[in-house]
């Protein structure tokens, strides 16, 4: 059976942190390292209106029509340096998201006839999206356990941008080198 201390046997005692220096009761072994831990795995509070309006990716949404051939469609990706593009209909709603990845997944199947295939063809027609309240850590979840790389980002009806998974790495690691910078500060004082 354990012995149950005194108060006065309680008073002086020592305790020993992990790292061998003495601690006296009325400190915490932990305080400072809780503090920058708490600091550091503090999720992130942005959304993907803030990646948007950050990154200057909502304002210009690349889209082509269903009927356009994988040729123009891989010619506009070129063009603008993207990966994906959104297929819109004629009144300007969202039917489909073509990928550099469904284009592959076409030449695959199709070799010689992927060219003349039209979006409507290739299309991921079942499309996962976001709002603008969406967070980061829930933007990155989405598309990793999705494994897909573009996420359409909509607010009701409207497009209100396009978010890669490099556009939210990036954001993430901006708020990241912030948040050291900040603990540094904290710990120089």
């Amino acid at each position: 059976m354990a012995c149950i201390p005194t108060g006065s046997e309680k008073r002086e005692r020592k305790m020993v942190s992990k790292n061998k220096k003495p601690h006296f009761g009325h400190e915490s072994m932990h305080t400072h390292s809780q503090s920058i831990e708490s600091a550091v795995v503090d999720q992130s509070k942005a959304t993907a209106e803030d990646i948007l309006h950050k990154t200057d990716m909502g304002h210009d949404v690349i889209a082509v029509r269903p009927a356009d051939s994988i040729h123009k469609v891989t010619e506009v990706m070129k063009a603008n340096g993207i990966g994906s593009v959104l297929v819109k209909d004629q009144n300007g709603h969202m039917v489909g998201i073509l990928t550099e990845r469904d284009i592959v997944r076409g030449f695959a199947d199709e070799p010689d006839d992927t060219f003349d295939e039209t979006a409507a063809d290739l299309m991921t027609t079942n499309v996962v999206t976001a709002t603008p309240q969406t967070s980061l850590m829930e933007l990155l979840h989405l598309m990793t356990e999705g494994r897909f790389r573009h996420v359409p980002v909509l607010d009701g009806e409207h497009i209100a941008g396009l978010i890669s998974i490099g556009d939210v790495v990036k954001f993430r690691l901006r708020e990241l080198e912030y948040e050291a910078l900040k603990l540094k500060q904290m710990i120089v004082g």
